[in-house]
């Protein structure tokens, strides 16, 4: 009789520790955040980037042989079209020396400026979330 009392004791206790450790096994993992997808072509590095909410993320990439700034911006999981915008300026100067917008499935851009020595200006907005980076990168 002490050996089928133990036996449930041990049964007990086994399935106790197994819903305990349930909800941290089942916990969804948080979503990730978008890699630079290398759309602004051959030669540009990432210099700088910033989330956009938790659904995306911009980056602003440079290409030292041929001086200019490119910007994308790429949502976390690509998914049916939202809308989306961008720009991209040399810091202060004009409206915006390029632009892209519609609605995409998983990017935006990528936008282009020649910035060397300036500052860049670069801002837009997915599914209704905006972002604004203004005079950075400068040199």
């Amino acid at each position: 009789m002490t050996r089928v009392v133990r036996g449930a004791v041990a049964a007990a206790v086994s399935a106790v520790a197994l819903t305990a450790l349930a909800p941290v096994a089942s916990a969804a993992p948080a979503a990730a955040t978008a890699a630079y997808n290398g759309a602004c072509g051959t030669g540009y590095r990432t210099v700088n980037s910033t989330p956009i909410g938790g659904i995306g993320t911009a980056y602003l990439t440079y290409n030292s042989a041929t001086g200019k700034n490119c910007a994308v911006a790429i949502r976390n999981v690509a998914g049916d079209p939202v809308a989306m915008e961008l720009y991209i300026r040399r810091g202060g100067g004009e409206i915006y020396a390029d632009q892209d917008g519609g609605a995409f499935r998983s990017y935006v851009g990528p936008v282009y400026v020649a910035a060397a020595g300036s500052c860049v200006d670069w801002w837009g907005a997915m599914d209704g979330t905006s972002f604004q980076k203004y005079g950075t990168n400068c040199g």
